[in-house]
């Protein structure tokens, strides 16, 4: 049955995100919050709000318990988790389901196996898409760990099989150092996801990061097209764009069929990512890890689809069949989208929560700024940094650019310091314009030139 009554658990500027598209629909909604997020946009937009928890997200935003409890106590038939916090937790979606709710998203089975960076490899190999080389499962035993990485080749990454966000992974370039960065791995996996297991896999240097857009019903699927997310600091993405410019059309096929194979092999519903490297060098790709969730970058597909990812999301949740054939969906132009954080760039990214003063948004064509901010808000502090997001479209890649440089020097933000002035300094940079970038590539070019991010 359609979705009559949304409950929101999550915040920020996805929360204002799903209210709106939801609100498209003609869906009720009912934002939950913290005690911290009392004054957000969302908690003023939503038709309802109820308050989940004190500031902390471990006693609000990633409390199972009080989430369903405020959902069901709301009358919501439905749930959608965002991105963080809940929205790849398999337990939560049981929860929800368990409760009579509908969960936005994969079901939980889909979401443990996909979720598990391990199981997700074997599903990739069994639907026929190439995965990097690497170990055939977790590897618990260092030694065994040790012979396997000599086996496929030094510089190797240890990773955490339940990972995600960059932790509980490390590079070794040597035994030495994979000795040393296993166990530190294992610990700070069993930290962040409850779960220390690991497993290593070659890197491929100078690696471009590629994902495909898919959308699924349990049944049929399609994909909305790639974007590529190389530009990355500390393996968390802050430049993002679609289509990606390093692909040639024969490869984007290739690429964006293994996707669509392995989304229909694990019966996905729902709106998901599947990442990939890829070595423009070869030609190659591997598969890495599906995110079941919508993207913080989703906007960018949407630009250059023109698809409601958010709103395709609610119609499969509410018992719709996909009613997007993959020869409607088209590609138009190219996107970018910049994470604006609350950060000081030219002060090591230090976090710089504090209240907005004023705001002024940019606009004209081709501009979009999805944001929780408004005249006046105090930014809390427990919770990620990201203010919102600044999205151009152009008609190509050097359009969107310069619409993007536009938008930047029109963006007003005062009271806090933003990413703003790395953005303008990347929209300026010689490689990043040639798009000669990959994954390692930012942090490189962050070594040498602070400078630029203090005079912007």
């Amino acid at each position: 049955m359609p979705i009559k009554k949304l409950f929101i658990a999550n915040r920020g500027e996805i929360a204002v995100r799903i209210i709106r598209a939801a609100r498209d629909l003609g869906i009720t909604t009912v934002q939950a919050y913290s005690a911290a997020d009392a004054e957000s946009l969302a908690v003023k937009i939503a038709d309802e709000a109820v308050e989940i928890g004190p500031p902390q997200a471990a006693k609000s935003y990633l409390n199972i318990e009080a989430v369903v409890a405020a959902a069901k106590a709301a009358g919501a038939d439905a749930v959608h988790p965002g991105y963080g916090f809940l929205a790849e937790s398999a337990a939560f979606a049981d929860a929800v389901a368990s409760a009579g709710m509908v969960f936005v998203g994969p079901d939980a089975e889909t979401i443990r196996t996909m979720g598990d960076k391990v199981a997700a490899r074997e599903a990739a190999a069994s639907a026929g898409v190439p995965t990097v080389p690497g170990s055939a499962g977790r590897i618990d035993d260092v030694e065994e760990a040790k012979r396997l990485a000599a086996e496929i080749g030094y510089p190797v990454m240890i990773k955490a099989a339940a990972g995600g966000g960059g932790r509980g992974i490390r590079i070794a370039t040597d035994e030495a150092e994979f000795e040393q960065h296993f166990t530190t791995a294992s610990t700070e996996a069993q930290a962040a996801f409850g779960d220390g297991g690991l497993y290593v896999e070659k890197v491929i240097e100078a690696a471009r990061h590629i994902e495909v857009q898919v959308l699924g019903d349990g049944t049929d699927a399609i994909h909305c097209f790639e974007r590529e997310c190389s530009l990355q600091r500390r393996r968390q993405k802050v430049w993002e764009e679609a289509p990606s410019a390093a692909l040639d059309p024969a490869t984007r096929q290739t690429l964006c069929a293994s996707a669509v194979a392995l989304t229909k092999a694990v019966r996905y519903r729902g709106a998901g990512t599947l990442e990939y490297l890829y070595d423009d060098r070869t030609g190659d790709f591997y598969f890495i890890e599906m995110n079941t969730r919508i993207q913080v970058e989703h906007p960018v597909t949407e630009w250059i689809t023109g698809i409601d990812l958010v709103a395709e999301m609610l119609r499969i949740a509410g018992g719709e069949p996909l009613r997007i054939a993959q020869d409607d969906v088209t590609l138009k132009g190219h996107a970018i989208e910049v994470r604006l954080n609350a950060e000081d760039p030219a002060n090591q990214f230090m976090p710089f929560p504090g209240v907005v003063s004023d705001l002024r948004v940019p606009g004209g064509p081709g501009i979009r700024f999805d944001t929780m901010l408004y005249s006046g808000y105090a930014i809390p502090p427990f919770y990620d940094s990201l203010l919102g997001k600044l999205i151009v479209w152009g008609e190509d890649r050097d359009q969107a650019i310069a619409r993007l440089l536009r938008a930047l020097a029109e963006l007003e933000i005062a009271g806090v310091k933003t990413t703003a002035p790395l953005f303008s300094a990347l929209a300026r940079d010689e490689d990043v314009r040639a798009n000669a970038v990959h994954t390692r590539w930012l942090e490189a070019w962050l070594e040498t030139n602070s400078d630029k991010l203090i005079s912007e």
